[in-house]
């Protein structure tokens, strides 16, 4: 039987921290198999890390630090000392592969070698039935079609490293290395259920155009020949320069753009970032010309809202009974619900339960859909229910 707990911390001194978190993480557990954890910028993760494992020798440890908070089954956890989280899981059955490394000279590359080192630590020669992935906020999806080089089309999960004020703060962290740029994995092998609910939970609007100029990955110049931040003016009835710099970023919260995918299963949302002197913009994920973007809108009612469906959905397809949930909630939207973010906790806790849960803030977050297509996005929903048997 697969179990989970989760534990957390405030405690001023990192070490402590992150021996808190994973003492009450262990309380009920036996023969566990993986800690995730996640924490606050404020802290030394090297010494959470270290605080973790005192607690569970021998146990892989991977994670992230997360946008200003983290909510379990106790509320919202934040401090002005930091913050720290644990999820562990527990099942004699369970076999975990977890790997972790910085950038290197190309992510896709990097996405290969840890792809083969999370099989190596698992001892495995064959596919995981799931993965977990953490990134920094760039070429998350080089990361993953290197993985899926070297695996397959294997369901995944998760979400990137945060910072509270968008600066590269973040950290990504493992059993013996912390870094700000990379990727950290984790390979599950189980005959468990786990089940991901991807969304960002958007209403589509009928302001739709083709994208017809990008500069790299994530940089959008042109919808309809028209510079982009021109085009989302005349969409939200704005002034373009007035979503200049990051006004964009907050301005696009309730309303930002979506790409649809070849079958139509999935809206992912597209964030923009930042709008630029010549009103080309730039976004959170990777675009491409020829396609068809979108203006998405939600309220921050619909935004709080948001997580009740999206857990009753995910319970659906569980048809099980869960042993325990990770919630990756976009940082954007825990941005802009600001200081209502009790009553996301209030929705979560009213359908969880006592079902051990962690939600942690992201700034790109991801999962699957129904043709099993692995996906990032920005301003989303990732949740993901682990079955007891």
């Amino acid at each position: 039987m697969l179990k989970t707990n989760v534990g957390y911390s405030t405690d001023k001194d990192s070490f402590m921290s992150g021996t808190t978190s994973a003492q009450m993480a262990r309380r009920g557990l036996s023969d566990t198999k993986l800690a995730l954890v996640y924490s606050s910028v404020d802290y030394d993760q090297k010494e959470v890390v270290k605080g973790v494992k005192a607690v569970f020798p021998g146990v892989p440890v991977i994670g992230c630090t997360s946008f200003t908070g983290i909510i379990t089954n106790d509320g919202y956890i934040t401090s002005e000392n930091g913050f720290s989280g644990v999820m562990a899981f527990s099942d004699e059955e369970l076999v975990v592969g977890t790997a972790a490394s910085e950038r290197g000279e190309d992510p896709r590359e990097t996405g290969r070698k840890v792809a083969f080192e999370a099989l190596r630590n698992a001892g495995m020669d064959y596919a995981p039935d799931y993965f977990y992935m953490s990134a920094s906020p760039a070429e998350e999806e080089y990361y993953l079609k290197g993985i899926q080089e070297v695996i397959g089309r294997v369901p995944f999960f998760g979400g990137s490293c945060a910072d509270n004020t968008i600066e590269g703060k973040w950290s990504l962290f493992s059993s013996d290395k912390v870094f700000s740029d990379g990727v950290v994995i984790a390979f599950f092998y189980t005959d468990k259920k786990i089940e991901n609910v991807f969304t960002g939970a958007y209403k589509e609007t009928n302001n739709v155009g083709i994208i017809t100029k990008v500069d790299g990955d994530r940089r959008l110049v042109e919808i309809d020949g028209i510079p982009a931040v021109k085009k989302y003016a005349e969409w939200t009835s704005q002034n373009p320069d007035k979503l200049k710099g990051a006004n964009l970023l907050s301005a696009t919260i309730t309303a930002p753009l979506g790409v649809k995918d070849r079958l139509g299963d999935l809206v992912a949302i597209r964030h923009p970032m930042n709008g630029n002197d010549d009103y080309s913009m730039n976004v959170g994920n990777k675009l491409s010309e020829k396609t068809a973007v979108i203006q998405m809108s939600a309220s921050v009612d619909e935004l709080i809202e948001s997580v009740k469906p999206t857990l009753y959905e995910l319970n659906l397809r569980m048809n099980s009974t869960p042993a325990g949930y990770l919630f990756v909630h976009c940082g954007g939207r825990r941005a802009g619900i600001g200081d209502r973010i009790n009553e996301v906790y209030e929705n979560l806790k009213a359908i969880a339960g006592d079902t051990p849960f962690m939600t942690i803030f992201t700034f790109g977050e991801y999962g699957h859909e129904d043709d099993g297509l692995n996906t990032c996005g920005g301003l989303m929903l990732s949740f993901t229910g682990f079955s007891k048997e």
